[in-house]
């Protein structure tokens, strides 16, 4: 008899651990399916619920461990992350969703329902908000980017920042897996728990839904976006005859944007090296195309300065000195030897402001509120992305603006040529290896628009802080009937 409830518990351990993992599998990742991860936890969670803390942990940690190696491919061959480091990627966020699943069943255990129901998801966005600040890589962990393509839900992140997406996501099966284990024993709670997290799905969605219903600004601008991944075009051209080369090539098509009416347009990031002095040739090329054209175009550079080396994005404005922006995020370890720069770069425009950010600057939300509080209403972002993620980090960017209201631009080599509003909505797309020189040219509104998040920062993030201390110290004050041990 005991054999046979071993075998039951192993058996109800192993199917927990397959459907967990495949739901955070598909469900996350370079292209995730955003339905799945609203269920993801809860065959782990109803597990933890009616076994033993240490099966329960185990069973957690298989779990989002082999869920997570969705993204072991990706790491090993397009970022070439060291065997060590791709094994703390899968699984120090594993040991996340383990403690968050250890604090969920102690509190449920002791009866401290609704503080369980807050503390599963507030574990998670904890650790996200603190691998934000602490990170080079700023919220490339978080959960809500799986969301993208919900967008009644993705204007959440225009009051809480990707947080509240986050603990959204992780509040709906904690409160399905504790109304299913309270159903028998305390039906009353259990109705109230799920009827309350259904209450707050719904407002979201009416909040969501409103917002998306509000017409766009009628004030917009034409952008014009180009890329090339030809094989000879996809590194960083060397300084010299290469980079003049591609530079010409480029300049022709953003003549051809321009005589299709586009205001802006944006090349991608790192075609070249230009070394001083030598960057005025380049300079001379696009400042002479503005000039002519009545184009603002960004050129993504590497430049050298002596003794700095800069990823640089040239701001070539009509009848306008050159300006720059030196790129404030670099990703290690491709560009450690360049210099992060330090400030913003505004175009004044009778449109409305304009920012230029490149790549991964998009993936940290405090440099995007800077430019919203600048009173950006549209980004012009040169890109280089690695094809795989070219759906996952080339739409992070996208939700920059819905943060803190402006539209986006992007232009990515190996990724997306994008064009997005203040909503979420991609208006014109298409890939960069789409033509030999792909091209795209969409009619943008240029309106800022001041959000809550913009006002007030990551207040979310700090009150699910304050509200998981409250409830570690809960958990022990709370009397129970039942220990962490059975």
């Amino acid at each position: 008899m005991a054999f046979a409830v071993d075998s039951r518990r192993v058996g109800e351990a192993l199917a927990a651990v397959a459907f967990t993992a495949v739901l955070v599998w598909f469900g996350t990742g370079l292209f995730p399916l955003w339905p799945l991860l609203w269920f993801a936890p809860l065959p782990v969670q109803l597990f933890a619920l009616r076994g033993r803390w240490w099966s329960a942990a185990v069973t957690a940690f298989l779990a989002w461990s082999l869920g997570s190696l969705n993204l072991w491919h990706y790491f090993s061959t397009a970022l070439r992350a060291p065997l060590a480091v791709r094994v703390e990627i899968v699984a120090f966020p594993a040991l996340v969703f383990t403690l968050a699943v250890l604090l969920f069943r102690a509190l449920v255990r002791r009866g401290a329902c609704w503080s369980a129901l807050l503390a599963f998801p507030a574990v998670w966005v904890s650790f996200e908000y603190a691998f934000n600040l602490t990170s080079p890589h700023g919220t490339a962990v978080s959960l809500s980017y799986s969301q993208l393509n919900f967008l009644p839900v993705l204007q959440l992140a225009s009051v809480t920042g990707p947080w509240g997406i986050s603990f959204l996501l992780l509040l709906f099966p904690a409160a399905l897996a504790i109304g299913i284990h309270l159903h028998d024993t305390e039906p009353r709670q259990a109705v109230r728990i799920v009827s309350a997290t259904a209450g707050l799905v719904v407002l979201v969605l009416a909040f969501g839904a409103l917002r998306l219903a509000q017409p766009p600004p009628s004030q917009k601008v034409r952008v014009g976006l180009v890329a090339s991944d030809l094989p000879a075009n996809l590194g960083v051209a060397n300084a010299g005859a290469d980079t003049e080369r591609l530079l010409h090539d480029y300049a022709a098509q953003a003549e051809a944007l321009a005589a299709r009416g586009a205001q802006a347009i944006v090349l991608p990031e790192h075609l070249g090296e230009v070394v001083d002095p030598i960057a005025a040739s380049a300079d001379a090329l696009f400042q002479s195309l503005a000039d002519k054209t009545g184009s603002t175009i960004i050129v993504g550079l590497s430049h050298v300065s002596s003794p700095e080396m800069y990823n640089q994005a040239r701001v070539y404005t009509p009848n306008a000195p050159v300006a720059s922006y030196n790129k404030h995020h670099l990703l290690p370890p491709f560009e450690s030897r360049f210099t992060p720069g330090a400030a913003l770069t505004l175009l004044p425009e009778r449109s409305g402001t304009w920012g230029v950010a490149i790549c991964k600057d998009m993936d940290f939300t405090q440099l995007s509120r800077e430019y919203g509080k600048a009173g950006a209403g549209l980004m012009l972002a040169p890109a280089w992305d690695f094809t795989l993620d070219r759906f996952s980090h080339g739409h992070m960017a996208v939700m920059r603006g819905v943060e803190s209201g402006f539209s986006i631009a992007r232009a990515a080599r190996g990724g997306y040529l994008t064009v997005s509003d203040d909503r979420g909505r991609i208006l014109a797309e298409t890939q960069s290896n789409s033509a030999l020189f792909a091209t795209l040219v969409a009619d943008v509104p240029a309106v800022h628009d001041t959000t809550v998040y913009l006002l007030l920062g990551d207040w979310f993030a700090w009150l699910v802080l304050a509200a998981l201390v409250f409830m570690l110290a809960q958990l022990f004050r709370a009397k129970s009937s039942d220990a962490l041990r059975d």
